[in-house]
């Protein structure tokens, strides 16, 4: 193979691939941006236009090796690479199966659940409203002057320490809320039972619940992971915006940033958009009965717990290329034009010590190193931001008995291929296939 490709386009196809760049949108059903629709135009997506040839380089063959091993390893059925430098993408390509039963290749143009990396997208969703001035971080959020004031609420609530939440503690882990009886977003069949209810909850339904329930700690004295804390922030968003919380994020977070093969995802293989992947747990995993306590026994990834409820704190779908484009349009550089100020970006990202929670990102360091996570049944994610402007992002469709430690095995790889083939990375950028790749 040459040292150097080209990627040679007529001019018809040129221009399609520039409207890709400007104004990328799904082949799928969602809304249409209001810029495109008043100029009606139509774009194309980013994960219409990938092509895991693009990606295809003999001198990358050893990384392609280490990472097929790793899935063989841990039993991964399929796993989407993104690999950002500076504000490019230079690899983007899908491992093993997206759906083995249909002899269906994972490639770099599916999508798939990313579970908590969701908060980073609640989290930038948090900061547009506040630098529109619609609210502050330090807002409170229960009470006669919080944000969620609604009378169902206020009447839930017995302990005072409750009307003293603020934005920024829930975003930050500080609520106050503990797992103690366990994590409500995946306790459904026990809050059903516990408070007598007919159904599976809505969210009001749910908060009410866990406010009548007590704090684990005061908030703002200590954190504790909440993935509740993070569907406040989602409703918070909501009563906020007067407009429904992924519409709201999709229209003014992600569209502004390039990504429109984003969505809520759906609980069960039928619900799955058509370029979503098929879920698997490992070996060993046993049926679970469903989430709503009608007595099936079904598969943990497909109907043990309400997936699509988690909304801002885990629902997301999407392309490990397209939340690259996410992350390039928050990290605060010049390559690609970020949608947050630089005070917002500061903020995400600022160090505090090793025992805070960051916004939106689980831990950033002071050298400007980002990490965020993300596990469910039947997935396991990863974005690794590196000081030196490289950004890998993986995402897997099958669990491993690891759960969350498998976090660590993933970043162990993407260290070792960084030390083996960063320098073999091709100089091009595949957000505008029209450019040269040289190698």
């Amino acid at each position: 193979m040459s040292r150097k490709r080209l990627i040679i386009l007529t001019p018809a196809i040129a221009a399609v691939f520039l409207l890709a760049v400007i104004l990328p949108l799904s082949s799928s059903p969602k809304p249409e941006p209001a810029a495109a629709a008043a100029d009606s135009v139509a774009a194309v997506c980013l994960n219409d236009m990938l092509d895991d040839t693009l990606s295809a380089y003999p001198e990358l063959d050893g990384m392609d090796g280490r990472i097929e091993r790793f899935m063989k390893l841990w039993e991964i059925k399929g796993a989407s690479l993104a690999i950002m430098r500076n504000d490019s993408l230079v690899y983007a390509k899908g491992y093993g199966y997206a759906d083995e039963e249909k002899g269906e290749k994972m490639t770099s143009g599916h999508i798939l659940r990313m579970a908590s990396v969701s908060k980073l997208i609640t989290a930038a969703g948090i900061m547009v409203l506040q630098e529109r001035g619609q609210l502050s971080l330090q807002d409170t959020v229960f009470g006669e002057h919080g944000i969620l004031n609604d009378s169902l609420f206020t009447a839930a609530i017995r302990e005072k320490a409750k009307f003293g939440i603020t934005v920024e503690q829930l975003l930050r882990h500080q609520g106050g809320f503990t797992n103690s009886r366990g994590d409500p977003m995946f306790s459904t069949r026990d809050i059903i039972r516990q408070f007598g209810l007919d159904g599976a909850p809505d969210h009001e339904t749910l908060v009410r619940c866990v406010l009548s329930r007590p704090l684990g700690y005061k908030p703002g004295t200590w954190q504790k992971y909440s993935n509740f804390g993070y569907l406040l922030l989602s409703m918070i968003i909501e009563k906020t915006s007067g407009t429904d919380y992924e519409t709201f994020i999709q229209e003014n977070v992600l569209h502004p940033a390039g990504c429109y093969d984003m969505h809520l995802a759906g609980n069960y293989y039928e619900d799955r958009f058509p370029n979503e992947v098929r879920y698997y747990m490992h070996a060993g995993s046993e049926l679970c009965e469903e989430y709503n306590m009608s007595g099936r026994l079904v598969e943990r990834c497909y109907g043990a717990n309400d997936i699509h409820a988690l909304s801002g704190a885990g629902a997301w779908c999407g392309s490990p290329a397209e939340l690259g484009r996410f992350v390039a349009s928050i990290d605060g550089r010049a390559e690609i034009p970020d949608i947050l100020s630089a005070e917002s970006i500061a903020a995400m990202t600022e160090y505090f010590d090793s025992e805070t929670y960051s916004l939106g990102w689980n831990d950033t360091k002071p050298d400007g190193e980002w990490t965020r996570t993300g596990t469910l049944g039947g997935t396991s994610a990863l974005v690794k931001y590196f000081p030196d402007g490289e950004c890998w992002i993986m995402i897997t469709n099958t669990s491993t008995w690891k759960g969350p430690g498998f976090t660590r095995n993933t970043e162990a790889l993407f260290r070792t291929c960084r030390e083996l083939y960063s320098s073999s990375l091709p100089a091009c950028d595949l957000f505008n296939p029209s450019s040269y790749c040289s190698m």
